[in-house]
């Protein structure tokens, strides 16, 4: 009986071009991840070299002190009470210089601008999971090394949730506070998972040192608008150091407050109520970043010695358009404590 061919056998040349075709896939499969390596490496090379070039360009201005393992950078300058300015989140202590509000506060006051931890010149250990508190215990240390205080806090955006912090752990430190454009309350933000990712531990790592950084350049203008908006950008924001804000350390650092942002203001609104000082609530009308409704509007409402003083036709960096009437709050606040100290001053002598 003969024995039918098998159908399914395959023939020797098949065998070949079947091998052939795994192999090639194989060698695509390498080259597409050698690729991918070099790309990665080519970005990090890239972003170091910007780093380098950005840190030339913008120097430490200020001074540093070593508080709890951290460099803390600060620029210091003018005489008088003292205020104290903390900067939102990606930004540096050059938010305050370009936008001209340093200068004019220098004029008559002790003027005292911190780099908040990651930011600009200050370290960021990562021992530390940097909240608001931590950040504001932080500061409380360095004024009183400083022999500052109590002083006139402004925060912007993230850095009012510091502002805030700092009044409700070191009391005795803060005469009173300007908040502009403040995130206060836990609300939505669908913003906040995309934009953390850099912070992330290991893959974050590889993301901040890579490609992050050029994300940052490409949407960077988008963003700058946004923050502005519906003003147009302030032509002083050319002064504002960028390249420092896209090092891969500040943009890690950039992310782990992002993702803390929303988690942070629950926690500390739940404490709103014990907050004792004088509070001017600045914020633009058109703010796209952190709107007014929901944010400062329900903050004057509830908070008590709040006063809420809107900006018609300005955005989230509102204080580049009308760092005059950032000082007229200052300058309201520092006056309200010195009638109050006044007022204290009599009543106990009477």
């Amino acid at each position: 009986m003969t024995q039918k061919p098998n159908k399914k056998a395959r023939s020797p040349k098949a065998e070949t071009a079947s091998r052939g075709q795994a192999g090639l896939h194989r060698q695509r499969n390498w080259i597409a991840g050698a690729a991918g390596v070099a790309v990665l490496a080519g970005s990090a090379i890239f972003n170091q070299a910007s780093k380098r070039r950005a840190e030339a360009e913008t120097p430490p201005e200020g001074s540093f002190l070593e508080i709890d393992g951290v460099g803390l950078h600060y620029v210091e300058r003018g005489t008088g009470p003292a205020v104290v300015l903390l900067h939102g989140n990606g930004m540096t202590l050059q938010d305050y210089t370009a936008s001209g509000v340093l200068g004019l506060a220098t004029a008559k006051y002790r003027v005292i601008a911190f780099d908040r931890p990651g930011f600009g010149y200050s370290t960021r250990p990562r021992t530390t999971l940097w909240t608001p508190v931590a950040q504001a215990r932080l500061i409380a240390k360095a004024l009183e090394e400083l022999e500052a205080g109590p002083a006139v806090v402004v925060g912007h955006s993230w850095g009012t949730l510091v502002a805030l912090a700092l009044a409700l752990e070191a009391p005795a430190a803060v005469s009173g506070l300007v908040l502009l454009s403040g995130y206060y309350y836990g609300t939505a933000r669908p913003d906040v998972w995309p934009l953390s990712a850099p912070a992330v531990p290991l893959v974050g790592d590889l993301m901040a040192n890579t490609f992050s950084p050029l994300f940052g350049r490409l949407m960077g203008p988008a963003a700058i608008k946004a923050s502005f908006s519906p003003a147009p950008v302030s032509k002083k924001f050319a002064d504002f150091p960028i390249g420092l804000a896209l090092r891969p350390s500040q943009v890690r650092a950039t992310a782990a407050d992002t993702a803390m942002m929303v988690p942070a203001a629950i926690e500390i609104s739940r404490r709103y109520d014990q907050l004792k000082v004088r509070i001017i609530v600045m914020a633009g009308d058109g703010d796209r970043i952190a709107h007014i409704g929901p944010h400062a509007e329900r903050f004057a409402g509830a908070v008590p010695n709040t006063e809420l003083r809107i900006v018609p036709g300005q955005g989230h960096l509102f204080h580049y358009a009308v760092p005059e009437q950032v000082l007229q709050a200052i300058d309201d606040t520092a006056t309200a404590r010195s009638k109050h100290d006044v007022s204290t001053s009599e009543s106990a002598t009477a």
